[in-house]
């Protein structure tokens, strides 16, 4: 499968985004699929994940209540919908897909999408 991020872009802080990833070449709804950001000169790190059923999500204590992750299997896009940011939110943003049932795990996933840049500004 194949991953496409796309949404990123400029915001005030308090403001909202929403991230795309549409994949190609395989249908969403037989990944897990995730949601991670690396900021500049820190590690890749968790935000959001979604069961491959849609039925369970998980979110990192940093961004909960703030951020939601959800899928459109009509569109085989995942969304990933973002409020009140903060400027501790800026990074590059990533979408990746597991073929598991459910995982948040970073290595457990198996294809990535090329990142879209968040800039959160005050």
């Amino acid at each position: 499968v194949q991953l496409q991020a796309s949404g990123g872009g400029l915001v005030q802080a308090g403001g909202s985004l929403r991230l795309s990833c549409a994949a190609s070449g395989r249908a969403l709804s037989s990944y897990s699929m995730g949601w991670f950001r690396q900021a500049p000169g820190r590690e890749r790190e968790f935000v959001a994940a979604i069961s491959r059923s849609g039925g369970y999500t998980d979110y990192a204590d940093s961004v909960k209540g703030r951020f939601t992750i959800s899928g459109d299997n009509a569109k085989n896009t995942v969304y990933l919908q973002m409020n009140s940011l903060r400027i501790e939110d800026t990074a590059v943003y990533y979408c990746a897909a597991a073929q598991r049932i459910w995982t948040t795990g970073r290595s457990t996933y198996d294809y990535w999408g090329q990142g879209t840049q968040v800039t959160v500004s005050s």
